[in-house]
């Protein structure tokens, strides 16, 4: 992953409805959520729902299939993991082992 694919992932989550759009796909795992669903529980109006998907669709954190006539949003997981891996390449000095959440890191 370069700096400019990591700028884009955390920008698209560097906004509160989609950090918190992504975390709600997280949890769902490779089962998703179609819009209308994810704007209920969002609390979302559809057409700001949109914007936002199309951010996160875009940027790689998550993806969309169509299904009958509903589309289903899902985590990218490829996305997600590149991008904690490109977070954590570097971490404790070369030992990202430490950085496991049951360590106490740096």
């Amino acid at each position: 992953m370069t700096s400019q694919d990591a700028v884009l992932k955390l920008g698209a989550l560097s906004q509160e409805s989609r950090l918190e759009i992504f975390r709600l796909l997280v949890r769902q795992g490779e089962e998703g959520l179609c819009a209308g669903e994810i704007a209920e529980r969002m609390k979302i109006q559809p057409n700001t729902l949109s914007f936002h998907l199309k951010e996160l669709t875009s940027s790689g954190l998550i993806q969309s299939k169509r299904q009958g006539r509903s589309i289903i949003y899902s985590l990218e997981v490829d996305g997600m993991r590149d991008l904690i891996q490109f977070l954590t390449e570097d971490c404790c000095q070369g030992r990202p082992e430490l950085c496991a959440p049951d360590n106490n890191c740096c």
